[in-house]
C-alpha cells in the first residue's frame, strides 16, 4: 500500500494511476488523513443482444431422428 500526500500526488498522478492499474493500492492523504483511494475501474459489461448469432448456427435435418444405438430401447 502506497500513501502519498495530495501535493505530491498532483505532481505524480500518471505514475500513481499506472501503479493502481498494476494492482497496487494507492492512498492519497490530506492533513494526515486518508481521503482518496485509487483503484482501477472494472470493464463495463455489455448487454446481451438478441439475435446476434443469427445465421451462425445450423441444425441438421435429421436432428430429431432416432439414433441407431438406441433401437433396442424403442
Amino acid at each position: 500500500m502506497q500513501q502519498i500526500n495530495l501535493v505530491e500526488a498532483s505532481q505524480h498522478l500518471p505514475e500513481l494511476i499506472e501503479a493502481a492499474l498494476n494492482g497496487e493500492e494507492v492512498i492519497i492523504i490530506k492533513d494526515n488523513q486518508p481521503v482518496v483511494k485509487l483503484t482501477p475501474m472494472l470493464p463495463v459489461k455489455r448487454r446481451r443482444q438478441p439475435g446476434s448469432a443469427k445465421g451462425l448456427i445450423t441444425i441438421s435435418e435429421d436432428f430429431d431422428a432416432p439414433l441407431e444405438d438406441f433401437q433396442d430401447y424403442m
